[in-house]
């Protein structure tokens, strides 16, 4: 009996919790997306699956990490939502107030010029049962919520007015069985294998590829490591470089460190994003994993290690307000009194 994975594709190139209406709009992955596409690579490694996927780019990108070539299908597009297309919830509740408020009660409802989801079933149906013809082996079908939630209706025989709870998160599965007829096997599974130093070295170079944050994110990687070598303390050095390596994946955004914790609590991993949240602005006091990639971070300027002095002092022009000054000087003070404890505890010089 043959296996396919129907898949939504990873998060696109919004903000975590942005609520837009996307549809036929042509945006690709974000970061948070990117690494999505990898874990469900990971899931499906040793499956190796005909791979079938809509056209649109962050299906594609999704596509991509499960092994090779995608096959694209025209009809496996998501739904087209017409003047709402691409338009955030906001908007489209004071441009249409009436027909969103009916929503609420009639969620299949769709503005004129708009796809109905009995539409997209009527295509996308036909177009699954092509994909699984054209293949002899296990397939993977990578597509959107809408063209999910209709398949999955009429695998399950669910009327579409009762289908609503069929839709997936963003990177997740339902596993198909195809024989004579196709069944639903499983519903909704999101894969979170171990976090290990190789797998974050995978999603860091999907999250930040080839640039200054990989390289600086490795370097810091290096230090935590070299520091918790020298201690003799019982440190979750696997957790430690993983976290290490992924510390810096939001380095562009607004409150990054919080922001890349959100982005690895999404995929799964609450000890290393605990860490990570932790890593710019450490307040804890113990040594621990957080307190030693805390100072490891300070030990790095871009990819080059540096004494504590070199780096809260370039750091400082820097801060232009009387908050940003307090701030720093904080985490000076709490990088020097790791440093020194450090040294201490070690018996010699390791943090300059």
């Amino acid at each position: 009996m043959r296996k396919l994975w129907l898949i939504r594709h990873g998060h696109p190139d919004f903000p975590l919790g942005a609520h837009m209406c996307l549809g036929r709009t042509d945006t690709p992955l974000g970061p948070l997306g990117r690494m999505q596409a990898v874990l469900l690579g990971e899931a499906l490694r040793d499956q190796k699956p005909a791979v079938f996927a809509s056209p649109l780019a962050r299906c594609r990108e999704t596509a991509a990490p499960l092994g090779g070539e995608a096959v694209l299908v025209p009809a496996l597009a998501e739904q087209d939502m017409g003047p709402w297309d691409g338009l955030d919830f906001n908007t489209i509740k004071a441009r249409w107030p009436e027909l969103y408020a009916r929503r609420s009660g009639e969620p299949l409802l769709v503005p004129s010029g708009a796809e109905t989801l009995a539409e997209v079933q009527r295509r996308v149906t036909p177009a699954l049962r092509e994909c699984v013809s054209a293949c002899e082996g296990d397939l993977a079908v990578v597509a959107h919520a809408s063209v999910i939630q209709a398949i999955l209706a009429e695998v399950c025989g669910v009327s579409l007015d009762e289908s609503r709870p069929l839709r997936i998160p963003y990177a997740s599965y339902a596993l198909l069985r195809c024989d004579d007829t196709i069944t639903l096997e499983q519903g909704a599974s999101r894969p979170c294998p171990p976090l290990t130093q190789a797998l974050a070295d995978k999603l860091l170079r999907a999250a930040a590829p080839g640039n200054r944050i990989e390289a600086h994110c490795r370097a810091v990687a290096a230090e935590a490591l070299r520091i918790a070598a020298a201690l003799p303390l019982a440190l979750d050095k696997e957790l430690l470089a993983s976290a290490a390596l992924l510390h810096d994946v939001a380095r562009t955004e607004k409150d990054h460190a919080r922001l890349g914790a959100a982005w690895l609590r999404e995929l799964g991993y609450e000890k290393a994003a605990a860490l990570v949240e932790q890593h710019h602005d450490w307040q804890g006091d113990t040594i621990d994993e957080a307190a030693v990639l805390f100072l490891a971070d300070k030990c790095v300027k871009e990819d080059r290690r540096v004494s504590i002095k070199e780096r809260f002092a370039e750091s400082e022009g820097r801060c232009t307000t009387p908050e940003a000054r307090a701030a720093h000087a904080r985490r000076g003070d709490a990088a020097l009194r790791l440093k020194n404890e450090i040294n201490e505890i070690c018996g010699k010089t390791v943090v300059e």
